[in-house]
Formats: structure tokens, sequence, C-alpha cells
């Protein structure tokens, strides 16, 4: 069953109108990551990266850990993600539609192709059906998001997407 989701707040939704600021949260599910970590990983200047990593602090996105020591001795403060994302619809929102799928093809241009295991189609279905579709892909991917990982359990990037074939 999929858990209920509350909208997102204004605030919440501008944070999460930006593909950086997606991805961001996305690097920091599975581990805490420092800005300058974050930084090289998404290619971009620690500044711009700090910017982004600010914003989701203030809206609740991402949580600091306690410090730790650098390579070099200085203090560097990780950031990990707080799930809040999860519990949120963003229905209408289409700043944050455009962001998700910015996200994800910054993500995919990164990778071998070869590394996609992908799966298209196109299906003759009524209103009703596709949100029944889109309903039970989510409630899938929750069931698999709750599950205790295994022991060789690796982050893996889901995106699910319905439009009209035209």
């Amino acid at each position: 069953m999929v858990k209920e989701r509350r909208p997102s707040t204004a605030a919440e939704a501008h944070a999460l109108a930006s593909g950086i600021r997606l991805r961001i949260i996305r690097l920091t599910l599975s581990e805490a990551l420092t800005n300058k970590e974050l930084a090289d990983r998404l290619g971009k200047d620690p500044a711009t990266t700090l910017h982004h990593v600010r914003k989701l602090v203030d809206t609740g996105f991402l949580e600091p850990q306690p410090p730790r020591r650098g390579a070099r001795g200085a203090k560097e403060i990780p950031y990990l993600s707080t799930g809040l994302f999860r519990d949120l619809s963003n229905a209408g929102r289409s700043q944050v539609g455009e962001a998700m799928l910015e996200a994800y093809l910054a993500e995919i241009a990164e990778l071998d192709i070869a590394d996609v295991d992908q799966a298209a189609g196109v299906l003759l279905l009524g209103k009703a059906q596709q949100e029944e579709l889109m309903r039970r892909m989510t409630e899938l991917a929750e069931e698999f998001r709750e599950r205790p990982p295994d022991e060789d359990a690796e982050p893996v990037a889901v995106y699910i997407a319905t439009y009209p074939a035209k």
C-alpha cells in the first residue's frame, strides 16, 4: 500500500524544483557526503553546491551529520538525506517534474548506456487504468524500498513516467 503523501509546501516545492538538488538528495540517501564530495561527484564548484546544500538543509531534505576531519585535517560536515521527499506529493507542480527529468537525464548521461536496463512500450489505457498503473508501480517501488537490503545491496535509481504517446 502506498503511504499517504502530503502536499509539499511552496518552500519544499521550490527546493525540489532543481535537478542538482534532486541529485544531491539521491547521492546522500545511502551515505553522508561533504559539500566537497558532492561537488566532485556532480562536477560542480563547491560554492555552487553549498548554495544547494544550504537550501536543502533549510527545507528539511538534508541533515548535517557530526563533523569529521578531512584528509588535510580540516573540519568537514557530511550531509545525509532525511527521506522527506518520499513523504511529499508534488502533483500539479510542473517545476518539480521538470527537475526530476533533468536529474534523470544528467544521471543517465554519466553512465555507459549498456548499464541502463530499460523498457518502453505503448499501452492503450483509459484515465482510470493510467492512474491504476502509476499507483501500482509506485506501490511496488515502495514495497522494495521498505524491505531490508540484501548483503550485496547497492543504490539503484528508478525513474517511472507515463506520458501521451503521440
